[in-house]
């Protein structure tokens, strides 16, 4: 069995307006939950907290300003981790949250205190829970991502496999918004300047990331040995297909030593 980080943006578990997308997260806790009653231990790293602040309180759009981000934050979050609590618990799992800042994994006495805490939850058998602390760490908020924090997580959680969720369905050969024939690039077993471009622009509204943060999250991953794949969130059950050795979205081959 094996030990799998699983990153989910803010595209996937909230409609443009902020509102939960509610099929999208019952139909990921669902797989999420099976595959831990398959034996695979289960990392949960989740954007989503200003994204549903903005929806629970009303507002027109993502605050520009940093106070009103941490707000929505710190009122989403609440939300966020409700949701997950109440749809995991049916299916007899426990979670736990996990708020992190940049500090916490550059120095190395948080980190380890970290890294205890992870390894003994999922000693316990819990499914820990893991966020950016978006009400204190404004540079994240600014220029940072849950993708590149997913990555860490898998390097520092010892991971086999990072399952990165977008909103398409992999690395693509051009940009779906403007050419409809891109095609899916299924195997990339090196990261180089060619793929960079490929990456493009993010399109999302809601999030902080696009898919050239992905690359950089998959290239940070691989290089401790880690594969990487990026699916589409919309389609959760792609997972197991992917545990199956089945070729879905873009597998980053990890280097082994």
């Amino acid at each position: 069995m094996s030990r799998i980080v699983v990153k989910v943006g803010t595209s996937t578990l909230a409609h443009p307006g902020g509102g939960m997308n509610i099929r999208h997260v019952e139909n990921l806790v669902k797989v999420l939950s099976d595959l831990r009653n398959a034996g695979h231990e289960i990392i949960l790293v989740s954007s989503g907290a200003i994204g549903m602040g903005v929806g629970k309180l009303g507002l027109s759009g993502k605050p520009e300003d940093m106070p009103g981000k941490q707000a929505a934050a710190a009122v989403g979050q609440c939300e966020l981790m409700y949701v997950y609590d109440r749809l995991f618990s049916e299916y007899n799992h426990t979670i736990a949250q996990i708020l992190l800042t940049g500090d916490d994994l550059e120095r190395e006495d948080r980190r380890t205190n970290f890294e205890n805490t992870l390894f003994r939850l999922l000693e316990y058998g819990a499914i820990p829970v893991l966020n950016e602390n978006d009400t204190i760490a404004t540079a994240e908020i600014s220029v940072g991502d849950n993708d590149t924090l997913g990555a860490l997580v898998a390097v520092y959680g010892k991971a086999d496999l990072l399952i990165v969720l977008s909103d398409i369905d992999g690395l693509l050969t051009d940009d779906p918004h403007r050419n409809p024939d891109a095609r899916i690039i299924p195997l990339v077993e090196a990261i180089d300047d060619s793929i960079r471009r490929l990456a493009g622009e993010s399109h999302g509204h809601q999030g902080t990331g696009g898919m050239i943060t992905k690359i950089n999250a998959a290239e940070l991953a691989v290089n401790h040995g880690i594969d990487t794949v990026i699916l589409n969130g919309a389609k959760p059950q792609l997972m197991y297909d992917v545990l199956e050795g089945k070729s879905v979205g873009t597998r980053f081959v990890g280097k082994r030593k």
